[in-house]
């Protein structure tokens, strides 16, 4: 313990700090406080961001104008998860893994069911608008290629998605991380 330190322990309590204690206290308040900023900006530069939904294509799950957390760092699409797509200048979009390399994904445009592998999803997320005026999809069958992803959203008949020609298989690079 330095001399400093002593003299404040046998300060009697009724004596004020003196004006190089404030100075100190202040300091120390302006390097936590500095300390604390930095390590916000990291953390949302390099592990999470904030997102906005735009849209109505993944309702019942999100809405529009919802905010989401993203999840970028060491993260690898599985399917069922939503995530957040970006494609150069393009705007990000929300959409749900629904196949992974390898897969084969077969959708019935009537039923609006999906199978993958041959086997039925059974998805309580989607939600099936009859009244909307969305994109009109035909039967359809894909494998995935590795390094590239299917996804849908869960308001299906309002969705421009991997079913699109315009959209189409997502390539794993345009994955910015899991919603």
């Amino acid at each position: 313990m330095d001399v400093k330190e002593e003299e404040q322990i046998l300060r009697p309590r009724h004596v004020r700090p003196s004006a190089e204690d404030g100075v100190t206290s202040l300091y120390e308040w302006v390097e936590a406080a500095v300390f604390s900023l930095i390590v916000v900006v990291l953390v949302f530069a390099f592990v999470f961001r904030i997102m906005g939904v735009d849209g109505s294509s993944m309702i019942q799950t999100l809405h529009h104008n919802d905010r989401v957390i993203l999840w970028e760092l060491f993260y690898s699409p599985k399917a069922g998860d939503i995530v957040v797509i970006s494609r150069g200048n393009e705007e990000p979009i929300i959409k749900r893994v629904i196949g992974v390399p390898g897969d084969t994904i077969s959708f019935d445009a009537e039923s609006q069911q999906v199978s993958v592998n041959g086997k039925v999803l059974d998805e309580p997320y989607v939600y099936i608008d009859e009244y909307a005026l969305g994109a009109v999809y035909t039967d359809g069958s894909v494998t995935v290629p590795d390094g590239a992803y299917f996804v849908m959203g869960d308001h299906r008949n309002n969705s421009m998605d991997s079913r699109d020609s315009r959209v189409g298989l997502i390539d794993e690079k345009d994955i910015m991380g899991k919603a």
